[in-house]
């Protein structure tokens, strides 16, 4: 309904929040946490089927005594992801991705779909037109190889050795993101003795390929300047060729090794607790067919347990049109129990209440001491903590998840929580960079060489500092008390100011795009003591100010990580709504009318009546405003749509924001 008037809307407001709290309350676990779903792309699907037949399961029974119509399920969900142009992309409204609708058609044909099937016709047609499936990256090209249809000289080497080198070496494991780490070692195992599964010719897919030659050869970025292009291309050559001639003496120990890398840090409980190789799909894959190829039945506990991870990440759906399998990326409990109880908090709720006592038990009780890859080089307090991601990951906490927890329990006044975010603190000023910024998992520093490597092209290769968690941690710090008069918040200060866009915007690394940077990189500066009314912020206010739409509300795609030119610009969303006002709220205050048309777009679009995916008081949002890689994969957060609203029209209404 309208608001048309401040009265109506502080009214408007305070029902919106009420409403948001019930809902928000509605979705709690009953041990205290928060999971909304993550959803990803069809990749998830796909890779799934193909790994299955790598391993010559398909028509094996599942760990849960299911058989082949849990794949079958699984196609199922593929095949509902496939638009009607035949091919699959990243994200509602993205272009057509090449390596999801190679892949998707690959695991449909090995499925049973006939390849003169409509949607089988429409999707090898695109992918012609595309260029082939000689076009698609590394890593899709990995599971290419492992069935068949591409040659190993079409994957990137990746030497087994590299887990000997040395760490003041520029490509010392240390110094390639945590992500990668886990997913290169097994890669390493799987290339060093490359297992290939010989298919029927009848579910080839040679029908995709336009080139031949091209085919069978590592592709080259095109955004790697010319003579690193050339010397990766003879360095990858020249592994090549001294595997064809039997490769190092010391290849055999260099596997082992790597594999007790990996079993460290597998599928395990006490101290170490992890559920999977990273807790996250593509490692939590690579592992079970680096397993496989070393010889290891399926029986083993090791591998069973590593089974289990993986499909816990299932979900089964159902509709008028029948029953399918949603994979998801990993669990994000912490994450959204962090900002649930940072949204309850800001709704006035504190310690005493029965949601925000729960929650903080929850979180008190995934607290890290653990010292995992992050240490190799960090000095630590003794009494300094970190959180992770997701259930159980004790090897890989990060600073966002770790600064979103330290502030959530600071804000409920329990004292438990306060020392707990105390503690977090100690550990996030102990990995600040050099540089003045957060990376996510380490501390490190930029390494541009590191993206010109031939298995670079999931975009991802390092993890830097980036704007959004360099602000997210400032704003940890100021309500632990720290000032601009502090170092730690001097460099931070400086490093955020170095990273802004000339239009005033930060770019978004965790969450799409511009839109989610600016409001990150900006809070924390303000709540640490920089007046709104210095240039920079002002700047940046504006520009966020320019993208608002007449009605009050901001959307922005993930093409902007693409094309800058469409910063701020796309469909509306509730997350990204919350974000801009919240944004607003900071540099120009809650009072000011551009504040009160977002909120008013966010009262009028909340639920007033359950759907089936979402209770009264939430809102509804389709669009994927997650980034996990940018340019490469994005992220449906399930919450989002609810507790990032809720935060902004209860900063609106004020005062316990």
């Amino acid at each position: 309904m309208p608001v048309k008037t401040s009265s109506g809307l502080r009214e408007a407001v305070a029902q919106c929040v009420h409403n948001g709290v019930a809902a928000l309350r509605s979705l709690q676990r009953s041990d205290g946490h928060w999971c909304g779903l993550l959803q990803g792309d069809s990749i998830l699907e796909s890779e799934y089927l193909l790994m299955k037949f790598i391993l010559s399961q398909e028509n094996e029974p599942m760990r849960d005594g299911s058989g082949r119509e849990t794949l079958d399920r699984i196609a199922a969900g593929l095949r509902r992801q496939q638009r009607p142009d035949g091919t699959w992309g990243q994200y509602p409204g993205s272009d057509m991705d090449i390596n999801a609708s190679v892949k998707g058609y690959f695991a449909l044909k090995l499925m049973g779909d006939a390849p003169d099937a409509p949607h089988m016709v429409a999707g090898r047609e695109a992918i012609l037109a595309a260029g082939g499936a000689e076009r698609i990256n590394t890593f899709s090209n990995f599971y290419l190889a492992c069935l068949g249809q591409v040659s190993w000289n079409a994957v990137p080497s990746i030497p087994p050795e590299i887990i000997w080198l040395p760490r003041w070496f520029y490509f010392h494991m240390s110094k390639v993101s945590a992500w990668t780490r886990t997913m290169i070692l097994p890669l390493a195992i799987v290339t060093a003795l490359r297992p290939t599964r010989e298919l029927p010719k009848d579910v080839h897919i040679n029908e995709l390929f336009i080139d031949d030659r091209a085919r069978h050869r590592l592709s080259r970025s095109e955004e790697t300047p010319g003579l690193w292009s050339i010397f990766f291309s003879l360095v990858d050559s020249s592994l090549k060729l001294a595997h064809r001639v039997g490769t190092s003496p010391f290849r055999r120990l260099a596997v082992h090794r790597c594999l007790e890398w990996i079993l460290r840090r597998a599928s395990q409980d006490g101290e170490a607790a992890t559920d999977g190789l990273g807790a996250i799909f593509p490692p939590m894959v690579y592992i079970q067919v680096a397993l496989q190829a070393l010889g290891w039945d399926r029986s083993d506990p090791v591998l069973r347990r590593a089974e289990k991870d993986l499909d816990d990440f299932f979900v089964e759906k159902s509709d008028d049109h029948g029953d399918w399998i949603m994979i998801q990326p990993c669990f994000s409990p912490v994450w959204d129990t962090g900002y649930a109880l940072y949204a309850l908090t800001a709704c006035g709720l504190a310690a005493g209440d029965p949601s925000v006592d729960a929650a903080s038990a929850w979180l008190l009780g995934k607290e890290c001491t653990f010292r995992g890859d992050w240490a190799d080089g960090v000095k630590l307090p003794v009494d300094a903590s970190g959180w992770f991601f997701e259930y159980h990951n004790a090897w890989y906490p990060d600073v966002d998840d770790t600064a979103q927890v330290a502030m959530a329990l600071h804000r409920t006044g329990r004292s438990d929580g306060i020392a707990a975010g105390e503690r977090g603190v100690k550990w996030l000023i102990a990995m600040q960079n050099d540089d003045g910024g957060w990376a996510a998992f380490d501390r490190t520093k930029h390494r541009q060489i590191l993206e010109y490597v031939p298995f670079a092209d999931h975009n991802a290769m390092q993890d830097p500092s980036c704007p959004d968690i360099t602000g997210r941690i400032l704003e940890c710090l100021a309500w632990h008390g720290y000032t601009t008069e502090d170092a730690v918040v001097q460099q931070a200060i400086a490093y955020i100011k170095r990273e802004q866009t000339e239009d005033g915007a930060w770019i978004g690394r965790w969450g799409v795009n511009y839109l989610y940077g600016t409001w990150q990189a900006l809070l924390g500066p303000i709540r640490c003591g920089v007046s709104p009314d210095e240039h920079w912020v002002q700047r940046a206010g504006e520009w966020v100010s320019s993208v608002q739409k007449h009605d009050g509300s901001f959307g922005e795609t993930a093409d902007s990580y693409i094309n800058p030119a469409l910063k701020g610009t796309g469909i509306s969303t509730p997350s990204q709504t919350a974000w801009g006002l919240m944004t607003m709220i900071e540099v120009f205050g809650a009072s000011d009318e551009r504040c009160g048309l977002a909120a008013s777009w966010l009262c009028r679009e909340q639920l007033t009546e359950a759907t089936d995916e979402d209770p009264a008081g939430s809102w509804t949002e389709t669009e994927f405003t997650g980034t996990g890689f940018p340019r490469v994969f994005y992220l449906r957060y399930h919450m989002y749509r609810l507790y990032f609203p809720l935060m902004a029209v209860a900063r609106w209404r004020g005062p316990c924001s």
